[in-house]
């Protein structure tokens, strides 16, 4: 783990979920999942969209801030299915769903008119990748 996700994962606990910098203001999770590959645990500190009307529903997008290549964590997700989330100073299980087409076109477009640079690491990726976006649904 990068020295910067570590950073943000102890201010983060120190906090209740609260962290500042670049992710001042913004909403953070932590999950928690495991390597498909090694079985080794990772904690991955990353920004997420809330639904609108269900509160255990969050969007989170693997952006790698706009790298050719998606992030290690969006691969362990999907390929395990459920992963463990800290929100805030609740901790919990969660499904994993990868969104598709318009449903996915509608939250990635929610995020990047929230948060200017989703819109950047959009056209950073344009002709190389689609960045996913994951539903991660209280279990």
């Amino acid at each position: 783990m990068s020295d910067f996700n570590t950073k943000v994962i102890e201010e983060f606990r120190a906090n209740e979920g609260r962290v500042g910098g670049p992710f001042a203001g913004a909403p953070i999770v932590l999950v928690h999942h495991r390597g498909h590959r090694t079985g080794k645990e990772n904690v991955a500190p990353m920004m997420y969209l809330p639904h609108e009307t269900d509160d255990g529903t969050i969007y989170v997008f693997a952006s790698n801030n706009g790298a050719p290549a998606n992030p290690a964590w969006y691969h362990n997700l999907v390929a395990a299915g459920h992963a463990t989330v800290e929100r805030g100073t609740d901790t919990y299980p969660v499904e994993v769903r990868e969104l598709t087409g318009a449903e996915r076109d509608r939250r990635y477009d929610q995020q990047a008119g929230l948060y200017a640079g989703f819109a950047d690491y959009a056209q950073k990726t344009a002709g190389v990748r689609t960045i996913p976006v994951l539903e991660l649904t209280r279990a």
